[in-house]
């Protein structure tokens, strides 16, 4: 086993070093709840595009896709397509009208003109379920870089990393976030397309060159052919309306249209964002299939048995940042993927603690009974609750792939969220009845689903797959259709006074959503 270098280690602690420093000076500028929740309208297009792909490029597209790509080859691109494509979604249909509407929150905005309490409860419940699934995928593969760099225990990585993430976001909110996304994409854009030049350069250039060697080393079947990593049509169908269209209904994402002045901004910041992701999934895409040649072939880079990586296959670009660039630059990515987990997870972590607290306790339980001070000290707790839940979720599923929580956390977000989401802007017949119906029978099938599915009631549970109840891994497909299924439904057949009203207001919205004005 490779033990690291000083120099590794001195360039991860000066990265560290200067994310707290920016969440110090960001903290100094944080006075008011809107700037902690959105700083304050004041980011800027290009910012903003740079800090949503910090966001969304985060460790399962870092790591755990290049994993992907190198245990599974052409297969694992799935999640980079998938990943991607949500983004047109957003751009044409979502991104302009959350900005018009000035809502600090997803709850905000579905429930415009519905009834506030019980659409509040249901989108704190979506997203707080959301943010759970999706950070434990970062935590683990937080906890895996420390283990794999400084020889930690796996346990107390985890911990480590979840007070550290607790910290950043609890006193610097969306403005530090923010910024710490704009640096990390960039030195994470630069760093991977180093990776990539190296392993071609490697290659003279040559594709051909990339997937011959890659072959010569695995077996053509196993790399270069379908069905390793999804085994079935419906399987490879549900995971794609899960990155599709879950996308659009994750929390933390949708709190980036809120930050900028206007929805020209928007537009402007989801465009960009559009071509910096796609880039950098072209770049994952190389990565994978350069450590085939580069690191599964290298004795210094897998355990003592010779029979798998250190630290698993999530650890593969970190592995192969070491075989093109030494010592420093493993530091420097070290440092870049772990400053990646810990903006996404603090992203993460805010929205769902902006759920509890102002979603939950200022609009649902306190009322007319709180001020911006009390709404900041509930939101603080809930960072502490979220952390810590997260840290234990993390140590519970430490062996599981995080591509794969990922792609769980968005067929939530596809299923509680989106549906809701999309028709409460482009649907006159919403009503929060059906609403209401439809939300939590999306959310409880595809939960209901993943217990039932392999990797919980098969692998966990039973030790075996093939004994799951409910036959794919991936549920969005079945939920997601549930969700839309029982919104439309309840829906068409409320006919109170409520609803008719509900029905009236919808003008209204649209007109706001759609004119541009700012209000």
């Amino acid at each position: 086993m490779r033990e690291t270098s000083m120099s590794a280690i001195i360039m991860f602690f000066v990265f560290v070093i200067a994310i707290l420093m920016v969440t110090f000076w960001a903290a100094k500028r944080t006075r008011t709840a809107k700037d902690f929740y959105v700083s304050g309208g004041r980011i800027k297009g290009l910012q903003n595009a740079l800090a949503i792909s910090g966001d969304y490029m985060s460790a399962a597209s870092f790591l755990g896709v290049s994993g992907l790509v190198y245990l599974k080859g052409f297969d694992g691109l799935i999640y980079s397509v998938g990943f991607l494509v949500g983004w047109p979604i957003i751009l044409f249909l979502i991104a302009e009208q959350l900005r018009n509407l000035g809502k600090h929150t997803f709850a905000g905005v579905i429930s415009y003109r519905l009834q506030q309490k019980p659409i509040r409860v249901l989108a704190a419940i979506g997203s707080i379920t959301t943010v759970l699934v999706y950070l434990t995928a970062q935590i683990i593969g937080a906890g895996k870089l420390i283990e794999v760099l400084f020889g930690l225990p796996y346990e107390l990585a985890v911990v480590c990393v979840g007070i550290l993430m607790m910290l950043y976001v609890a006193f610097g909110g969306v403005l530090a976030t923010t910024w710490v996304q704009i640096i990390k994409a960039i030195f994470l854009l630069s760093g991977a397309s180093f990776m990539a030049y190296m392993i071609l350069n490697y290659l003279d250039f040559s594709f051909d060159t990339l997937f011959e060697s890659a072959v010569f080393i695995r077996d053509t079947d196993a790399i270069m052919g379908s069905g390793g990593l999804i085994e079935d049509p419906i399987s490879a169908i549900s995971l794609g309306v899960a990155l599709m269209f879950g996308t659009a209904g994750l929390p933390h994402i949708l709190m980036r249209f809120f930050s900028v002045g206007n929805a020209k901004e928007s537009r402007k910041a989801i465009f960009y964002a559009t071509g910096f992701i796609g880039y950098f999934y072209i770049l994952t895409f190389i990565i994978g299939f350069g450590a085939i040649i580069l690191v599964s072939t290298n004795p210094q880079y897998l355990d003592l048995a010779q029979t798998s990586l250190i630290g698993g296959e999530n650890m593969v670009a970190i592995h192969l940042s070491h075989a093109v660039g030494g010592e420093l630059f493993m530091g420097f990515i070290s440092a870049v993927a772990f400053t990646t987990i810990l903006a996404v997870v603090s992203g993460l972590t805010l929205a769902g603690a902006s759920a509890i607290s102002h979603d939950l306790y200022a609009n649902v339980f306190a009322k007319d009974d709180t001020d911006e001070m009390q709404e900041m000290r509930v939101l603080r707790y809930a960072i502490l609750a979220l952390g810590s839940t997260a840290i234990i979720f993390g140590i519970a599923f430490k062996e599981q792939n995080i591509a794969y929580l990922v792609g769980l956390a968005f067929a939530i977000a596809a299923s509680a969220n989106f549906p809701i989401l999309f028709l409460s802007l482009y649907w006159k017949k919403l009503t929060t009845r059906g609403a209401i119906v439809g939300g939590y029978l999306g959310l409880t099938t595809v939960i209901i689903l993943i217990i039932l599915g392999p990797v919980v009631w098969g692998e966990i549970i039973n030790g075996d797959a093939l004994k799951a109840i409910f036959p794919y891994r991936y549920p969005a497909l079945f939920s997601m259709g549930v969700a839309f299924f029982g919104i439309w439904l309840f829906s068409i057949t409320d006919t109170s006074l409520e609803a008719r009203k509900e029905r009236e207001a919808y003008d209204q919205q649209f007109v706001r959503a759609q004119s541009g004005i700012e209000f």
